[in-house]
């Protein structure tokens, strides 16, 4: 009777270390740590080229199954008025064009994960789709980048060029429209996701 029971014990520990180790591998959330993160906005102009640091932005990534990087949720936000230039006359000019009185954040979410492909370490690279809104208008776009996983953190980096009129942005201008902002931007990002403590 005792070695029935000896044998029934381990057999339920068995059970629930596996149950809980597939529910660690399949179902993780980590959220943005804005610390160790870095987004930038890069920009060219009649006069000079031109960089804004994002100083507040937040997000998350979750997984459908975290062991072959399958990524089921990722999203970020951006407080418009965070992007910071070192310079207030083009800040201004920044959130005037951005309309930030009245669309206070920059998001944008995965829709569809293309394909996930192991590069080895834990390094994947990623293709997905997804929506990003600016200033109000919300755009399907795709969206390329690397990723690195361990059970402690998410690392993702990447780019992704884009066009202020196809948000129906007028590239900012200065002094009285000698100064002249070029259409095309460019977001890069090296962002670090961690677990809820």
């Amino acid at each position: 009777m005792n070695l029935r029971k000896k044998i029934n014990t381990r057999v339920s520990c068995l059970i629930i270390f596996f149950a809980l180790t597939i529910n660690f591998l399949q179902a993780q959330d980590y959220n943005l740590s804005l610390n160790e993160s870095s987004l930038k906005i890069y920009g060219t102009s009649s006069l000079h080229d031109w960089e804004e640091v994002a100083e507040s932005y937040s997000g998350f990534i979750s997984f459908k199954d975290f062991g072959t990087g399958e990524i089921n949720k990722l999203s970020v936000e951006i407080l418009a008025e965070s992007l910071k230039s070192g310079k207030k006359a083009m800040d201004k000019n920044t959130y005037k064009a951005l309309n930030t009185d009245k669309f206070k954040k920059i998001m944008f979410s995965v829709t569809k994960i293309k394909s996930v492909t192991p590069t080895g370490n834990n390094t994947y690279k990623v293709e997905s789709n997804g929506k990003m809104t600016i200033s109000g208008q919300t755009n399907d776009i795709t969206l390329s980048f690397v990723m690195q996983v361990n059970q402690s953190a998410v690392k993702i980096e990447g780019s992704k060029t884009i066009k202020m009129t196809d948000f129906g942005i007028e590239p900012p201008k200065a002094l009285f429209g000698t100064i002249t902002t070029g259409d095309e931007i460019t977001i890069k990002f090296s962002t670090k996701f961690t677990q809820p403590n």
